[in-house]
């Protein structure tokens, strides 16, 4: 099954993925506030990682990811993961998911055919998951080559589901003129030994971890990812449970973020009571008073700098963006802003 015939696959990287809230845009911003601000960073913690577009600019440190979603805690794992893999193994595997034609019914198939994506795409994605996991088990592929080749799933699901970005409703009447097509994720076989990736709550996490700067980047409104990507998580993890409602949502009670509920500033104040680094950049929205009350952020300016004000000496910068989202708000004066607390000579 073997072959280096670069013709037969296609390749992605980090950023080949639409994900509400993605820094990617921001890299440039976020480094240079590092950069300029920050002195002798050797490891930074991302701990609302989300896709890990914030992780991948800081590739020459120690990286510490964590997500409460598993399938994001997946894509982390295939991009920064300590483990090394065998890339010609990864290519063989994409090409043989790649030349799928059975078509036969499955989970997905009896689940979700017809809905985002067409019964065949259902039939492939159900067979490749398994096959997935019934070679993880048999001991041919590793843990990280598991990440791998999951993360290679959900981006190309992503890339050809019937949605408008997320999966909270899927478009009736679409026509399913894309087959799915797996890409080969260009991961870094050689990552640091140090790295490490969590599936936490990042408020527990903290409690157990140290690093120079911790990167945080919470929900910000009461839209719950795991609503909006339910579908990419039930996939991801494979448990195969029962599905609801016309959006085929599975139970995600233990999915929920307290930071998209009333208590978003109570658990915002003790992460940051628990959190040990040098320095905290503390990524947020402007969206308190803009938008409908589904977009208005949880944190108020006036509490997030009594709390970080309680931890250390604080900055604020702003850049003006133009957000994805996947509805059809217009809404001008859009900015991220970065607030930088130098902590009180905390004991590392």
């Amino acid at each position: 099954m073997a072959t280096d015939n670069a013709k037969l696959y296609k390749t992605s990287l980090i950023n080949n993925r639409r994900y509400l809230g993605n820094k990617y845009k921001l890299l440039p911003f976020i480094t240079k506030v590092v950069n300029e601000e920050c002195e002798k960073i050797e490891s930074v913690a991302d701990i609302f990682a989300g896709t890990g577009a914030v992780s991948s600019a800081f590739m020459d440190k120690i990286i510490t990811t964590n997500d409460l979603m598993y399938s994001n805690f997946i894509c982390n794992l295939a991009w920064f993961g300590a483990q090394e893999y065998n890339p010609q193994l990864i290519i063989d595997y994409i090409v043989h998911y790649n030349s799928y034609v059975d078509f036969e019914a499955n989970y997905m198939t009896d689940n979700f055919a017809n809905t985002y994506f067409s019964y065949n795409d259902c039939s492939k994605i159900g067979f490749v998951r398994e096959d997935i996991e019934k070679n993880f088990v048999a001991g041919k592929i590793n843990e990280r080559e598991r990440a791998i080749l999951i993360t290679s799933l959900l981006y190309a699901m992503d890339k050809i589901a019937k949605t408008c970005g997320h999966y909270d409703a899927y478009r009736k009447g679409a026509e399913f003129n894309a087959s799915l097509e797996l890409f080969v994720p260009l991961a870094e076989v050689h990552n640091n030994s140090n790295n490490k990736c969590f599936n936490k709550d990042a408020n527990e996490l903290v409690k157990e971890i140290t690093a120079d700067l911790i990167y945080i980047d919470p929900p910000y409104n009461s839209r719950q990812y795991c609503d909006a990507y339910h579908l990419l998580e039930n996939v991801a993890r494979w448990e195969k449970p029962d599905v609801y409602g016309v959006a085929k949502k599975m139970d995600r009670t233990k999915m929920k973020s307290r930071y998209c509920t009333q208590s978003a500033t109570e658990a915002f104040e003790d992460l940051i009571k628990n959190i040990n680094a040098r320095y905290i950049l503390f990524s947020y929205n402007n969206m308190a008073t803009k938008g409908n009350g589904r977009s208005n952020a949880k944190i108020s300016d006036e509490d997030i700098m009594r709390i970080l004000q309680s931890k250390g000496t604080v900055k604020v910068f702003s850049e003006n963006y133009k957000a994805f989202s996947a509805g059809k708000s217009n809404i001008s004066d859009n900015a991220e802003r970065l607030f930088l607390c130098t902590c009180f000579n905390e004991e590392q």
